[in-house]
């Protein structure tokens, strides 16, 4: 039965490479044209679906362009947004790079366009926008996640590849993320698969961890040791909810159980309930997300924390060499 499923998978993945290819080969030979805009434009995307760590890396590349003079403004699809017009990535943004102006649009150029005339931005950064070629960008970069970096070596909807590995020739600079889970050798074979397809990406490639820095409720901030050798229930929506996990285990918390629920889910009240419920009855009522999860729950109690984690590159140097492309990226348009 699991070979006959993975064949239908296959022959439903086709349809969807060919359309991909046919729309890439497009912008390649110029049949569609990108738009450009009059500031310089960031963007920050992946190959696959599921969660790579973009909004840590957003908010990163935000601040960094700060740092350069910039004033820089978000633009994102806005995909599950809620009845407000605002998703959670835009809420976990808006905590994380306050005062930084964000356009969520399906309609990339718009949004930057609205952002240039209404905010002033100098600098544009696309939040998941590698697929998205109708705007031009000034800065390709890729996150490919070392826990799973090549989803499972097939397209969708067989595997979790958006695009064939091919489409790393449009990159500029690639970010392996969560690379303090994956071991030397792993992390050896994704760059040179990098490399493989594209060869100029060989001195452009930077390994990035996020480090979890505290804890965060409704009720205030808290220290790590807070959970420290306690049993914990961990509840996430998230597109990669296995290396959340692990992160929760780092901060030595005893994992105990878990509820996972679908990338940008809308928590209802019978859900939070429900976890309650599940959390108490396995010992664990201390329930440990992430602030892209807690800022969906509002009205959150103290049982419930949001671990807060940071980008770290792996040397200072990697990271001056990364925000040297920014610069560059930057400058060169102005």
């Amino acid at each position: 039965m699991a070979s006959v499923a993975r064949g239908m998978l296959h022959c439903l993945s086709m349809p969807y490479s060919g359309v991909m290819c046919l729309r890439n080969a497009a912008f390649d030979i110029g049949l569609k044209k990108d738009t450009r805009v009059a500031v310089p434009v960031i963007s920050i995307g992946n190959l696959t679906t599921g969660g790579t760590g973009k909004t840590p890396i957003v908010a990163t590349v935000v601040k960094l362009l700060q740092e350069l003079g910039q004033r820089p403004g978000i633009v994102s699809r806005g995909y599950r947004a809620d009845a407000s017009g605002e998703n959670d990535e835009k809420r976990v943004l808006a905590q994380l790079c306050p005062d930084v102006s964000h356009e969520q649009n399906p309609d990339r150029v718009a949004a930057a366009q609205k952002l240039i005339d209404t905010a002033s931005v100098t600098a544009i950064v696309l939040d998941d926008a590698f697929q998205h070629r109708r705007i031009h960008r000034d800065l390709n970069i890729v996150l490919i996640d070392a826990t799973n970096p090549f989803g499972y070596g097939h397209l969708l909807p067989r595997g979790l590849l958006r695009e064939p590995l091919s489409g790393l020739k449009r990159a500029d600079v690639v970010l392996i993320t969560r690379a303090d889970s994956a071991s030397e050798n792993t992390l050896s074979e994704i760059a040179a698969t990098v490399i493989e397809q594209n060869p100029s990406l060989a001195q452009k490639i930077f390994r990035v961890s996020f480090r979890p820095t505290g804890l965060l409720s409704n009720a205030g901030a808290r220290p790590l040791s807070h959970v420290e050798d306690k049993p914990v229930t961990v509840m996430t929506a998230i597109g990669n909810p296995g290396a959340f996990v692990n992160t929760c285990r780092q901060i030595g918390a005893d994992v105990v159980t878990s509820m996972f629920f679908p990338d940008h889910h809308h928590y209802t009240e019978a859900d939070l309930q429900s976890a309650r419920q599940h959390a108490e009855a396995a010992g664990a009522p201390l329930i440990l997300t992430t602030l892209k999860d807690l800022v969906k729950i509002p009205d959150a109690n103290d049982d419930i924390c949001a671990v807060q984690i940071a980008t770290a590159f792996e040397s200072e140097k990697a990271q001056q060499l990364f925000r040297d492309h920014l610069a560059a990226a930057v400058n060169e348009k102005i």
